[in-house]
């Protein structure tokens, strides 16, 4: 998920594109994943969890190698919409084989090994992607899962075959699920091409507005109402659910935010290449592996509702360090903040699960992680839409602000005409430098907007009562 982070600006690059059209490989993989998230549990029941998953892995390889093959922003988009719906179930199924696997007694372990990986791959993918990036070429960073989905799904076939389960008919809501995906892809299409195509002032951005507001109206409606719904909104009625969701989506659609503008910061303007902006973004995850057990272990004894907010905080108050961010920091003056974030992310996600499983019935447990799963990835995939739309406005706006200002008394312009500077060479050079500066302006009104937002989600998680009931914070992954 985080390898191709750091490789849009080598995608946007070969492929002739902007920066803001290369996030798109990042968006239409989470809208796609965020979709067939809600899914997982129906494919597993009626295929059996061990053939989605051993099959999953395989089409995930394929599409892989299909958007390492794309000459094409669309080809790529395609590629990574069929490896978002293919690498969708499996995280989720893999924490569910694993805790059938392990004897019940042995469970916390299992989940202690698991959520390592899940801490540890997000801190090595940009760096190999940056390095992929650097020393051979963007397709590289597509093509390493190709041998690894077609070594490991006839291992993981062969071995865990034993653990399938009988297939069942279940009902799918077939409605449902084509509302979900119009409404879902309208609404991202609509980010996505808004500030192309001069936001409302377009026929197509309209189009594609009325078309998600009212596929999502038809989608609650359809959803409240349907006896099997694919999406069971139901679980809203439980307030600590509610605020629960409204502070992942909020504090994760930050985080996710920040993360992906960063590398497109840094080797645009600061000229960092791939391998090094992955090196810098890659500190954030070192102190979250550290971090994971202790927030782990508090949960039975101090109120999650103390935890996530103390993790809220902790991430607003390290990213307000960042909004006086300048264009001659060195390297540990930006990886410093990046390393400290990485405290503050376990007691916000691990503690949050228990809130928001532990407000719902039992019985409606796993329609509550999948529904959390989806609106997660969702907030990631939204927001990083509107912060690079944003961030490119913001900056023209800046560029435009320090124009005005720039060199009133003329002495810059006599001391370049003096060192012999042509007119054409001195005018580019003091536009790419206040372009730079524009720039930088924008990055920390961003920073200064994901503080905001940390903050908001910290103050919304005191609307949710403490959990009544203990639950075991595995179960987010189904």
């Amino acid at each position: 998920m985080t390898i191709a982070n750091v490789s849009v600006a080598s995608i946007a690059g070969s492929l002739g594109i902007s920066s803001a059209q290369g996030t798109w490989v990042i968006t239409s993989y989470s809208v796609a994943e965020a979709i067939v998230v809600p899914l997982t549990g129906w494919l597993a029941g009626r295929f059996g969890p061990v053939r989605v998953f051993c099959c999953a892995m395989v089409l995930f390889g394929a599409f892989s190698a299909l958007c390492g093959l794309s000459g094409t922003l669309g080809m790529l988009v395609f590629g990574r919409v069929m490896q978002g719906l293919c690498g969708g179930p499996l995280m989720p199924l893999s924490q569910t084989l694993l805790l059938r696997i392990f004897p019940k007694e042995k469970a916390a372990a299992a989940t202690a090994l698991w959520a390592m990986t899940t801490l540890t791959a997000p801190v090595l993918g940009p760096i190999l992607g940056g390095w992929l990036c650097d020393t051979f070429d963007w397709p590289l960073i597509f093509f390493i899962n190709v041998p690894l989905a077609l070594v490991f799904a006839p291992i993981a076939w062969r071995m865990l075959r034993r653990y399938e389960m009988a297939a069942v008919q279940a009902p799918i809501d077939k409605v449902g699920l084509a509302l979900l995906v119009v409404f879902v892809a309208a609404l991202q299409l609509m980010l996505d091409l808004g500030k192309e195509h001069e936001w409302f002032e377009s026929p197509l951005i309209r189009m594609l507005a009325v078309v998600a507001a009212v596929g999502f109206a038809a989608f609650l409606i359809w959803e409240l109402t349907e006896r099997h719904p694919i999406v069971d909104l139901r679980v809203f009625r439980h307030r600590g659910f509610t605020a629960a969701v409204v502070t992942i989506a909020l504090g994760f659609g930050a985080y996710f935010a920040a993360n992906v503008l960063t590398p497109l910061w840094l080797q645009g303007y600061l000229g960092y290449t791939a391998t090094w902006a992955g090196l810098t973004t890659a500190w954030s995850g070192v102190l979250a592996v550290v971090a994971a057990p202790v927030a782990g272990t508090l949960i039975a004894r101090v109120d999650p509702r103390r935890l996530i907010f103390g993790g809220l905080m902790w991430l607003a108050l390290i990213t307000f360090m960042r909004v006086g961010a300048t264009t001659d920091m060195g390297y540990w003056q930006i990886a410093h903040p990046l390393l400290l974030t990485g405290l503050g992310l376990p007691f916000f996600f691990v503690p949050l699960t228990a809130i928001a499983l532990g407000s719902v019935e039992e019985a409606e447990t796993a329609s509550a992680a999948g529904l959390m799963n989806f609106l997660r990835t969702l907030s990631g995939a939204f927001a990083t839409s509107i912060v690079t739309t944003s961030w490119e406005n913001g900056a023209n706006a800046r560029h435009a602000d320090l124009v005005g200002l720039l060199d009133r008394s003329g002495e810059m312009w006599s001391a370049l005409m003096q060192a012999q500077v042509g007119d054409a060479a001195a005018r580019t050079l003091l536009d790419q430098m206040v372009q730079g500066q524009g720039v930088m302006l924008a990055t920390n009104e961003i920073m200064l907007c994901v503080v905001v937002a940390f903050a908001v989600a910290a103050m919304v998680i005191w609307l949710a009562p403490r959990p009544t009931r203990t639950i075991d914070v595995s179960q987010a992954g189904h």
